[in-house]
């Protein structure tokens, strides 16, 4: 989920368990079984930034699945072994909430450390060079939404 504030800035949260210079990253996560891709993303935010679904409001869909492979260290962990890769479908957002609307502790299992607001152009050189081809696809397909609101 790519969430956009009216100053057209998305959010960005520091994983917790990311080593070395790329740590920031989009909320993310799995679709369960009987979830639709929508409900997953909205889920999925709301579990890993604290942000209920009353605080977004729709802007629209990368046009395609993103896809990326695994490089091979990553492929050889236990929780990984059994895929190559991971293919996405991404969702943009519009926050209307403020700064006592995100909670990172919200959950049980936490996912980043903290969070901030940057520039969606920035994000491929921030996240962890297999995912940067996706980010600089979500840089071009949701370029409209990165700018202010009146």
């Amino acid at each position: 989920m790519v969430i956009f504030n009216a100053q057209g800035q998305v959010w960005l949260g520091r994983r917790i368990k990311q080593k070395g210079a790329y740590q920031w990253q989009f909320p993310q996560g799995g679709v369960d079984k009987g979830e639709t891709a929508e409900f997953a993303a909205l889920r999925e935010t709301e579990e890993e930034t604290g942000i209920s679904v009353q605080h977004l409001s729709p802007l629209g869909q990368a046009p395609d699945e993103l896809l990326y492979d695994y490089p091979a260290d990553i492929r050889q962990t236990p929780r990984t072994k059994k895929w190559k890769g991971q293919r996405q479908m991404w969702f943009a957002t519009r926050f209307h909430g403020g700064p006592d609307d995100v909670n990172l502790k919200a959950y049980t299992h936490q996912e980043f450390s903290e969070w901030r607001w940057g520039e969606l152009a920035e994000t491929p050189g921030l996240i962890v060079p297999f995912k940067r081809k996706v980010y600089e696809q979500l840089v071009i397909a949701f370029a409209a939404y990165a700018k202010p609101i009146n």
